[in-house]
């Protein structure tokens, strides 16, 4: 049986459904008119179905076209996804990228784009969720890559570190402290502080909880909002002090002051890209994208 269909077929037709105009398509695509008509009512015979009604003023979708336009913008999708895969042997047609929330999303400010500008006609789905959903989405196939938060627990995938960020500590702008430049754990012992729970990110909660007792910092604690802008709000209602990972200085609130941290080195995050084995193409394309040196985790 003859096919129906076929992708030049499609195209012409989507090119006429979203001009609604003959001679518009035609010019879009390098065309005549007469041909692109022809070519139209020629699939129109094909199909047995009307695909556009024709007036004086232009051309309108009739049921059938409507109902033919998702499949065929479905078939022009799979077959730039099949260029993308060919020209881009090492990055999927569509990559799904998890990034961590465990730090400010600026950190990521257009890293999809750069992705995109060094490899065309790939496109980026991105997933914002804490390391360990990550990882197991990761490890499921659900995700392509993820910009994980470190230290974090990755059996069977591979990471390599892309930076690290040291802890600031985040106070009322009207703190006694926020009269000095740099504070020590010390400074905040007597300090309602907030902390996020273990489960968001447990291998990183437990290192710093080590930090933490290596330095006799027992402070009462309050369960970090996961929105952060709340939490700074919070922050600058007098309820607490924060301790946050440096790129969230890029958040300003007014009422909160940043300050730096003697022991933030020691409570540093890493950020780090996983990804499953056998995908150094991928990896390295990511890495160049984000414009940093990656070293093994």
């Amino acid at each position: 049986m003859n096919n129906l269909l076929d992708s030049r077929s499609l195209a012409l037709f989507l090119a006429v459904a979203d001009a609604l105009s003959f001679r518009q398509a035609a010019e879009t695509l390098h065309l005549s008119q007469p041909p692109l008509s022809r070519a139209i009512r020629e699939l129109e015979e094909r199909l047995g179905a009307r695909l556009f009604d024709r007036n004086t003023k232009g051309v309108n979708l009739t049921d059938a076209g409507h109902r033919l336009v998702p499949y065929a913008r479905g078939v022009a999708k799979l077959l730039r996804d099949a260029q993308a895969a060919l020209a881009n042997p090492g990055m999927p047609a569509t990559l799904r990228l998890g990034l961590t929330s465990a730090v400010e999303p600026g950190w990521f400010r257009g890293l999809a784009q750069r992705v995109q500008a060094i490899h065309p006609g790939t496109t980026v789905s991105i997933v914002s969720d804490p390391s360990p959903r990550l990882v197991r989405q990761l490890g499921s196939g659900k995700l392509d890559a993820a910009f994980v938060a470190l230290p974090t627990r990755a059996p069977g995938l591979e990471v390599v570190e892309l930076d690290r960020l040291p802890m600031v500590v985040a106070l009322p702008s009207a703190h006694p402290l926020a009269k000095r430049k740099v504070l020590r754990l010390a400074d905040l012992s007597r300090e309602t502080v907030f902390w996020f729970e273990r489960a968001r990110q447990p291998a990183f909660y437990d290192h710093c909880q080590q930090v933490f007792s290596r330095h006799g910092f027992a402070p009462k604690k309050l369960r970090e909002p996961t929105d952060h802008h709340v939490l700074l709000a919070e922050v600058a209602n007098g309820r607490g002090v924060a301790l946050l990972p440096r790129s969230f200085t890029r958040l300003r609130r007014t009422g909160v002051v940043y300050r730096a941290l003697a022991e933030g080195d020691a409570l540093s995050v890493g950020i780090g890209l996983a990804t499953r084995p056998g995908r150094p193409a991928m990896r390295d394309g990511l890495v160049a994208a984000t414009g940093l040196d990656a070293a093994a985790a």
